[in-house]
């Protein structure tokens, strides 16, 4: 039995198994609509907008023949029970972030973000103009999807805690959520880390049953309201240096479409990733600002913290490479990562150290 036989006959939960009926498309004089479903809730600053934008554009570009139904997280299947969902034919497609589905694969993680991996620049040079969109294709034929990233977070921030973070001793016992490998990596240093989907992150941080958490950059946190919990917040994180959003079309679905909706559905995914990522960096700057205007104090980790950071990295990385896939998908991102790094620093790095300098 292959994977997709597997996942169509096993059960999802009560929520994935309703979808089958719910999510069968729709003909009517030539149109079709496609169930998006999402890990975000909905209304979640940025990431929910990332999708609704796609799913917009596609409708669009299709001059209505395809119109994209958004379901957010436990509108019909849970955040985290997308990619089954998908996979298995009960909905059409979803937008997400890949690295949920580390457990599938734990290749996914480089399509999101990994631990001190790329700015969202490197990330896409890396996808549009080295191996990264063959190698999600690559992973995306395994389960039965066609992918193309749909959405960027930008750098993401180290996080809102409960108390200041001085040395790396300060992660042993702390109830932090993180997902993906930076979530790993951050178990090496013995935090007890949880992965909450994202709407249920201000009532874990609020109840005490997390003792902080990173979730996305001022202005997405600050919608989330994680301010009226804490004031320490990390401005600079490890794990999440320019997250990638994904938009994953059942592959069955896809290659039924005619060549001009299934380029409708890449390019639409292509202008969600750049109109959410710029986004995020609009917004990002005033709400730091108003943030420290209500009282929160912005800090850094000191370089003890950054150097167990990168130890326990390395470590979480390697432990995967026994995996052929992961492999291949690890050595093209660093050597696309060390090749637009060393022309980014000395151009783009250079001239804004020297901006700071003259203008002040």
């Amino acid at each position: 039995m292959d994977r997709r036989s597997f996942l169509k006959t096993s059960a999802l939960g009560g929520s994935a198994a309703a979808a089958t009926t719910l999510a069968a498309p729709a003909y009517a004089q030539g149109k079709r609509t496609l169930t998006m479903v999402t890990t975000w809730g909905r209304g979640l600053a940025g990431v929910h907008d990332s999708a609704q934008y796609v799913a917009d554009a596609i409708t669009a570009m299709s001059g209505g023949d395809l119109t994209v139904d958004v379901k957010a997280a436990g509108e019909l299947v849970g955040a985290f029970e997308v990619f089954d969902a998908v996979t298995a034919g009960q909905a059409d497609m979803y937008h997400g972030a890949d690295y949920y589905f580390t457990g599938q694969h734990p290749g996914y993680a480089y399509f999101t973000a990994v631990p001190f991996g790329m700015t969202p620049q490197e990330l896409t040079n890396w996808y549009y103009h080295g191996d990264g969109h063959a190698l999600h294709d690559e992973l995306g034929q395994i389960f039965g999807l066609k992918s193309f990233i749909g959405g960027n977070t930008g750098p993401q921030a180290g996080g809102w805690y409960n108390k200041e973070i001085k040395g790396p001793e300060d992660f042993n016992g702390l109830k932090f959520r993180m997902p993906g490998l930076g979530g790993k990596a951050l178990g090496k240093l013995g935090a007890s880390v949880q992965n909450i989907p994202g709407s249920e992150v201000y009532q874990a941080l609020s109840s005490g049953a997390i003792d902080g958490t990173e979730w996305i950059g001022p202005w997405a946190d600050e919608k989330a309201g994680f301010q009226e919990i804490t004031k320490t917040y990390y401005t600079a994180g490890f794990h999440e240096p320019g997250a990638a959003l994904s938009v994953a079309t059942n592959r069955d679905v896809f290659e039924g479409l005619s060549p001009a909706h299934q380029k409708v559905i890449e390019m639409a995914s292509a202008a969600g990733h750049q109109w959410s990522l710029a986004q995020f960096m609009n917004n990002n700057g005033a709400a730091l600002q108003r943030l420290q205007s209500g009282g929160v104090k912005t800090l850094e980790f000191p370089d003890s913290v950054w150097d167990a950071f990168g130890s326990a990295t390395k470590e979480t990385l390697d432990e995967f490479m026994g995996d052929e896939l992961f492999a291949k998908i690890r050595g093209s991102v660093e050597e696309s990562m060390k090749a637009s790094s060393g022309w980014i620093t000395k151009s783009e790095g250079a001239y804004r150290v020297q901006r700071d300098r003259v203008l002040g």
